[in-house]
């Protein structure tokens, strides 16, 4: 089995006879900008394209200026994907409901092939392209496994519900990849709100994993929800609060383990973080800190990755996070990071999402202001300042400071630059 809900469990067979018939009526081109909905029409279009020696373009969301974007980037490209969209996409290849099906010869493409061409989401400026490889992905891969080992069945098939799009690079890597090279199956939707979550849990017959962030993991454990035995938990895509994972842990009886890794680098290392803040790094890899970040040496990488994060390698080879270096701030001859001024903002009674970021235009001191957006029903922006005076110094005060009504997250969670400057001037 390689895809289950909605539906009769699909075999590989069936996966590989869509996949042919797919891809004999793919365009010509170099690429094809990979927008389904669906997990499983996801992988079917993924190998397809693959099938044809096209590269998939995986864009950090499906808003129309993100897709514009991709395609002004790569011009001999058309789009794909299994859902109407208002406005259509230029060439846009809708996949019918009932995927057709051939014969033929085993699916075989070139491991030193570009699989996909994955784009950061844009939280530290303008989005970044980074090419996978097949081979890349398949060490990449068998490296995941070996992480998640002790949560999956042994011998046997373990099911996996995921709440990340398949177009970011956690959501690539473990829904899809893990399925497509690995002994898993993947449920073909994508559920969000928690009771979709627990419907989707539900549709597998044995413990499944679930592979989320902690924007759904907060928002599971705040429902209430029951949900069904799990396999386990897997959290990316932005740092996990230790006491939700001790939550987690306890309300749903099973372990959560959180993955570090990066579009650049893929999943590098791996942590229970309701016991532990050392970050354990997967086989093979190795950490090394340097005066602008961290360099990352992995099997699956053609040569180091230089992260901006800061880390503190231990004897035993585990690391511990220090911040990043884009998120030091000194002013007035004082240091700060904004990731422990956004600590400072949520750990004030009444603020329930919010964040702390460096405006990129300089005031005519050419200081870089700081600023806050916080989400904190009841509170005023001076009351909000007036505790933040109490634990922070006068010069890291954000100002502007404005309460909205939510943050502008994307669908993994994170906070796109752009997007929380846009915000803060909406509220000027």
């Amino acid at each position: 089995m390689l895809a289950f809900g909605g539906g009769p469990r699909i075999e590989r067979e069936r996966f590989e006879r869509e996949v042919r018939a797919l891809a004999a009526r793919l365009p010509q081109a170099a690429c094809a900008v990979n927008l389904c909905e669906n997990r499983y029409r996801f992988l079917v279009a993924l190998c397809a394209v693959a099938l044809r020696g096209q590269a998939n373009l995986l864009p950090s969301s499906r808003a129309p200026a993100v897709i514009d974007d991709v395609l002004v980037r790569y011009p001999d490209s058309y789009c794909i994907g299994d859902l109407p969209l208002d406005p259509t996409p230029p060439r846009y290849l809708h996949l019918a409901q009932t995927l057709e099906q051939a014969e033929g010869e085993p699916l075989q493409v070139d491991a030193q092939a570009l699989l996909a061409i994955g784009f950061t989401s844009g939280s530290t400026g303008q989005p970044k392209p980074n090419h996978k490889t097949w081979d890349a992905f398949r060490t990449s891969t068998a490296q995941n496994l070996a992480a998640l080992q002790d949560l999956l069945r042994a011998g046997e098939i373990t099911p996996l519900v995921a709440t990340v799009p398949p177009q970011h690079m956690y959501g690539m890597e473990m829904s899809v990849l893990l399925p497509l090279l690995g002994p898993v199956a993947v449920h073909a939707h994508r559920p969000f709100f928690p009771g979709d979550v627990a419907r989707a849990l539900s549709d597998a017959d044995t413990p499944p994993l679930l592979v989320t962030t902690p924007v759904h993991l907060r928002a599971l454990v705040e429902s209430g929800i029951e949900l069904p035995a799990l396999a386990g938990i897997v959290s990316a895509t932005a740092p996990l609060p230790v006491e939700l994972a001790q939550a987690a842990e306890a309300r749903y009886r099973c372990e959560v383990r959180e993955v570090f890794g990066s579009t650049e680098t893929c999943v590098f290392a791996r942590r229970r973080t309701a016991l532990e803040a050392a970050w354990t790094p997967l086989p093979g890899v190795r950490v090394c800190p340097q005066p602008d970040g961290t360099a990352i040496h992995a099997p699956h990488l053609p040569e180091p990755v230089v992260l901006a994060d800061l880390m503190e390698v231990e004897a035993d080879g585990r690391f511990v996070l220090r911040g990043r270096s884009a998120d030091l701030l000194e002013i007035a001859g004082k240091r700060a990071s904004l990731g422990d001024l956004t600590r400072k903002l949520l750990a004030i009674d009444g603020v329930r999402d919010g964040v702390v970021f460096q405006l990129d235009a300089a005031d005519h001191f050419g200081v870089r202001r700081i600023a806050a957006l916080a989400v904190a029903p009841g509170l005023g922006e001076a009351q909000i300042l007036h505790a933040l005076r109490q634990s922070i110094d006068p010069v890291f005060l954000p100002r502007p400071l404005r309460c909205v009504s939510a943050l502008p997250r994307n669908e993994t969670g994170k906070l796109p630059r752009h997007a929380l400057e846009a915000m803060l001037h909406s509220q000027e």
